[in-house]
């Protein structure tokens, strides 16, 4: 029996939504699809599976990603899926711990790497948003709620990013720390 939930999980909250699925891991349910905030799970014995997760530099069909893919299933974890660029990785708990980014180094590269995706599609919205602010003024219209709708979202992604940068200043001084 599968059970499909639907729940939202914002990038910089990778981790949460993590602990989210290892959570339901715990209960019995593995996670065993999933798309854009849709989790399909599948019964299993409760903690059973360890669950990980990881947004790659390139698309999981790009060369370079089926080779990282193929090396994490080597070591006894299965590709549950993707979506995007994050993929979704189960293992059994009787075959080891089970970390993706188990180095100071990869956890630093790996926030930087979700950073830039937000700085990108941010910078975006704040151009697409000033612009259109900018067209309705000379129009002599009111407020363009898309222009508006763009420069909140803009404004969400950077709270995103700063969170992501606490969190990876909070990381690189614990790898000095450790070094």
């Amino acid at each position: 029996m599968r059970k499909v939930i639907r729940k939202l999980f914002w990038a910089w909250d990778f981790d949460k939504e993590e602990k989210w699925l290892n959570e339901m891991a715990s209960k019995g349910l593995a996670l065993c699809a999933v798309g854009f905030c849709r989790y399909e799970f599948e019964q299993c014995k409760p903690g059973e599976y360890a669950v990980c997760l990881q947004m790659l530099e390139n698309k999981p069909q790009h060369a370079e990603s089926e080779k990282y893919i193929e090396f994490v299933e080597e070591t006894g974890a299965e590709h549950v899926g993707s979506y995007l660029t994050w993929v979704y990785f189960r293992k059994k708990k009787e075959d080891g711990p089970f970390e993706l980014l188990s180095d100071y180094a990869s956890r630093i590269k790996h926030l930087s790497r979700i950073m830039k995706l937000l700085g990108v599609i941010g910078v975006f919205n704040l151009m697409a948003g000033c612009y259109n602010l900018f067209l309705y003024g000379i129009w002599g219209h009111a407020i363009s709620l898309l222009g508006m709708i763009n420069i909140v979202l803009a404004a969400f992604l950077g709270y995103g990013i700063y969170r992501l940068w606490k969190k990876c200043e909070k990381l690189k001084k614990e790898q000095q720390v450790f070094e």
